[in-house]
């Protein structure tokens, strides 16, 4: 692969978007007009856009750019101004009991109000004469758009004091079921009852008992559940058995749990109300029951009670603030919307703003599709390939979506809209490909088998004229009714997504993910004191550039290296023009490095940097030592600098100027951001090509990189021995083996007695992370901003270690002391399971862990663990093949380690494993390489 490709596919995502802005399509365009190279159906007027995505058409589609938006003044929430959505929403407040403190005349009247109203009911909050009925809802939408409360603060105790302090902080989402009372005596040796109202949820795994209003339900804890330490099950009486109904809520079981445990509290209840559908969750009532004497009173046992308790109601209120009926995917699906609206809605216009709160206005049907829709792969979906159980009428869900523009629709009819017709293609079968094939198209009698070679072979038809009207009828017959997302809707969402995520490599799964018990995520704390993006102009120019990104990355795909030139071209001057020494210079204190990664000139260096690799394999040596020499001098402080003064010393070598490729490795040497092994190769292309008469005096650091390694050799048994293959041997018990497993064979009899694993970097990695445990996830500000990160934003820079000094060198202080192995018990102990960068609980066990860190000892072991914590991007990997230990005399309290890297016949050390070695041989390590060479011939 292109050096820079894998690091750009990471970037990009699995979810492409449409290319929306101007840059991209006219990139896309070969005269800068037409975009697309497949067949488009045109509508008469041409489609609205904001800021370059595609938001409808002004005369048909709903009219969606001027589209009215009103406040509900049942429920404060924003809702498209149309008869339907009007209509649908009241009739589902109403219903569902959503119903504030409104007057007589307000709630005969049930007036919507405009934006304009809204803004000026906001205005008169304050006044003395307002209306008290427009004081309050003016009030109820200032806390449901600006102080709603972000779902992290459930684990946070001061946000739980906040909230039980004062009840009219929102929650998450808006609530639909009463708050739970606590009710309880004064006296004392009596029985307390707490009165909890909650939910049974997992039903659908327990979904063969008949359920009965009123029935009776029981309370137990679940302790041996590997999914969740802290379950409480929910059971009831079955045919003279009691049987599992489900579970409490996971938020509530985890301060509910602890006074079972501990609190001998005991819960019994009933079903208050059947759900609509079976498996959706159970509303019950639950009666806690707890004795309390004088002796609990005075001993401030019933004071830490209370405090549990508090935690509970408010984990409770947490837990089911979500209607009744509500599905998970459906649930946190509106918990990210929510939560970038709070934390990112700087970011986006009012009109973006008021259709991403307008989700909740729609009814459960309608976002389960839209949720559903969106996880599918698309862009069109046939109506008859869509069905979900718990989507009760899906006609009226996409009636809906259709009217408030979140679908459009595609049938045999005309069309008032753009599509492209390979997209509709795309949704047909082979058969019915190959039937309007065979009789529109193919008068030789072609045959076709492949889906790809039909849709090809018909838009090529279609793009010669060849029954143009005629094929566009017939393949809209075939597909029937289709529906797909809006563009606007999908840019918007897939804005949302990278926003909530920070990343393009998660999505929705990782909620799924979470909820399943197969991940589970560190806990910590997000301050947030700078935005990621200061502004929309920043985030816009991101979003173009990763399009460009894109659209560089499909051209490799199809070899189109006209297109990947022109991607080239472009990024080399949006970089030259747009962004100044300035801001590619050092960091200062109040911009840390990581907020680089999610800048526009971040995307376009990486673009260059795949550039130079495309030129470099068609030996287009000028047009690459011209794109290093800007990313050189317009990149003052990066990683990458490295690899780029390496490649163009290299490439000015093959042009024949090897007095400035020396120059050039010379200064490398000497820049401060250049480390490990891109200095290492520097260092040695120095000593090569700076031999006399070029240069005279020998650098101060020629006898450390020409040092001699230790070596060993071995003798192996090939099975082949070709160029381009991985060499197999046969092992001592004549199994077939690679050249790693051999050398352990050798290692463990001969070679001295020696224990070990092939682990390369992964078991320093692990190592590191559970040493380093808490100061990677301390409370630093803005390294947290998405509850689904497994290491801080700034593990990769020198941010790591300068904000975190004097915490990392005190638990390198107790490592160099020798207590690095009771470190590593306990936090694998209290961490276990926890996702962690670097980390991988299944490969490696405790023991063989507890091996490595008691034979390598504390000096070695914190020298090391240093280098990562100063420059982890750098040293992460290149680490030696094989650690090797051996206890003396058997006794677990002394013993030795080795660390060896092996290379089969025709293998070579890289300029990263000899910068490693050479510095684990600095740390006190005990390393050599181990050759593996086949029988000479005789």
């Amino acid at each position: 692969m292109l050096h820079g490709r894998e690091s750009l596919i990471r970037l990009i995502g699995k979810r492409r978007r449409a290319y929306s802005s101007l840059l991209a399509r006219s990139l896309r365009s070969k005269d800068g007009s037409d975009y697309g190279d497949a067949m488009c159906v045109n509508s008469e007027d041409d489609p609205v856009t904001n800021d370059g995505v595609e938001v409808g058409n002004t005369r048909k589609r709903g009219s969606e750019a001027c589209v009215e938006w009103v406040c509900c003044p049942v429920c404060a929430v924003s809702v498209r101004g149309d008869d339907f959505t009007v209509n649908s929403h009241l009739d589902a407040c109403l219903a569902n009991g959503k119903k504030k403190k409104l007057s007589q005349r307000t709630l005969l009247q049930v007036n919507f109000l405009s934006k304009s109203r809204q803004e000026t009911c906001l205005i008169e909050a304050n006044s003395p004469n307002m209306d008290k009925c427009e004081k309050e809802l003016s009030e109820e939408k200032q806390l449901e758009f600006g102080s709603q409360t972000s779902i992290l603060e459930v684990l946070d105790e001061d946000a739980v004091k906040r909230k039980a302090a004062d009840p009219h902080i929102p929650s998450t989402f808006p609530s639909i079921i009463r708050s739970p009372r606590s009710d309880s005596c004064e006296d004392v040796d009596t029985k307390y009852v707490h009165t909890l109202e909650t939910l049974i949820v997992g039903r659908r795994f327990h979904k063969k008992i008949e359920l009965q209003p009123g029935g009776r339900v029981y309370v137990v804890r679940e302790c041996q559940n590997v999914k969740d330490d802290n379950a409480i099950q929910v059971l009831s009486d079955h045919q003279g058995f009691r049987c599992s109904l489900g579970y409490l809520p996971r938020k509530l079981a985890k301060y509910l749990s602890p006074l079972i445990d501990y609190h001998h509290l005991k819960c019994e209840g009933s079903i208050l109300s059947l759900p609509e559908h079976p498996l959706h969750d159970v509303p019950i009532k639950l009666f806690c029951k707890k004795v309390v004497r004088d002796g609990d009173i005075i001993s401030g046992y019933q004071k830490d009670f209370e405090l549990l308790w508090e935690k509970v109601l408010f984990a409770n209120e947490s837990a089911k603030s979500q209607p009744i009926s509500i599905e998970k995917y459906q649930q946190n699906f509106r918990l990210m919307l929510e939560d970038v609206l709070d934390n990112h809605s700087h970011l986006f216009t009012n009109e973006e703003k008021c259709f991403i709160g307008s989700f909740s206005s729609l009814s459960d049907d309608a976002q389960r599709l839209l949720v559903r829709l969106y996880t599918r792969k698309g862009p069109w979906f046939r109506l008859s390939n869509i069905s979900y159980k718990e989507i009760s009428d899906l006609n009226a869900a996409i009636h809906e979506l259709q009217m408030t523009s979140y679908l459009f629709s595609l049938g045999s009819g005309v069309q008032s809209f753009k599509y492209n017709m390979k997209e509709v293609l795309d949704v047909l079968t082979v058969s019915e490909l190959q039937q309007i094939s065979h009789q529109w198209l193919s008068k030789k009698g072609m045959h076709h088998r492949r889906k790809k070679e039909i849709i090809e072979f018909i838009l090529s038809a279609s793009k010669n004229g060849s029954c143009s009207a005629v094929l566009q009828k017939m393949v809209l017959e075939h597909a029937g009714k289709c529906v797909m997302i809006s563009s606007a809707v999908d840019a918007i969402l897939w804005r949302v997504q990278r926003l909530f995520f920070l990343n393009s490599e998660q999505d929705l799964s990782a909620f799924l993910l979470v909820d399943m018990g197969l991940i589970k995520f560190p806990e910590f704390t997000c301050t947030i004191t700078q935005p990621i993006f200061k502004c929309r102009a920043d985030l816009l120019e991101y979003e173009e550039a990763i399009e460009v990104a894109q659209i560089m990355d499909e051209s490799i795909d199809q070899s189109d290296m006209e297109m990947s030139r022109r991607c080239i071209e472009l990024s080399d001057n949006q970089m030259l023009a747009n962004f100044s020494e300035e801001i590619m210079s050092p960091v200062s204190g109040t911009q840390l490095r990581f907020f680089h990664y999610f800048s526009a000139w971040w995307v376009y260096s990486k673009l260059l940097t795949l550039g130079v690799s495309l030129y470099e394999r068609e030996h287009r040596y000028d047009d690459a030592t011209r794109l290093l020499r800007q990313l050189l001098k317009r990149t003052i402080c990066d990683s990458r600098r490295g690899y780029w003064t390496l490649r163009l010393s290299v490439d000015l070598e093959h042009l024949g100027y090897f007095n400035e490729s020396l120059c050039v490795a010379e200064k490398g040497v000497g820049d401060p951001c250049i480390r490990a092994g891109s200095k290492m190769a520097l260092q040695r292309r120095v000593l090569r090509l700076g031999r006399p008469p070029r240069r005279w005096k020998m650098p101060s650091y020629a006898d450390t990189a020409m040092q001699k390694i230790k070596e060993v050799k071995i003798v192996g048994r090939p099975l082949n021995n070709e160029t381009g293959l991985k060499s197999l041997f046969y092992g001592c018990d004549d199994e077939l083996c690679e050249v790693e497993q051999l050398a352990l064979q050798y290692y463990a009899e001969e070679g001295g007695g020696w224990l070990g694993i092939h682990s390369e970097s992964g078991i320093w990695m692990t190592i590191f992370g559970l040493l380093m445990w808490d100061v990677i996830f301390s409370d630093v500000p803005n390294v947290f901003q998405s509850m689904f990160q497994v290491a801080p934003l700034d593990l990769l820079t020198d941010d790591f270690y300068v904000m975190r000094k004097s915490s990392i060198e005190s638990l390198l202080q107790k490592i160099y002391e020798g207590m690095a192995e009771e470190m590593l018990i306990t936090s694998w102990q209290l961490n276990k399971g926890t996702a962690c960068h670097g980390v991988n609980w299944d490969r490696f066990p405790l023991s063989d862990l507890r091996a490595a860190v008691s034979c390598v000892g504390g000096r070695c072991l914190a020298s090391l663990c240093r280098h990562l914590a100063m420059d982890y991007k750098s040293w992460s990997s290149g680490m030696p093949d094989l650690l090797l230990w051996r206890f003396r005399g058997g006794d677990m309290d002394g013993g030795e380690a080795k660390l060896v890297e092996v290379k089969g016949p025709r293998d070579r050390l890289s300029e990263q494993q000899r910068a490693w070695i050479l510095t684990l041989m600095e740390c006190g390590f005990d390393a050599e390489v181990c050759k593996v060479s086949p029988p000479p011939k005789s």
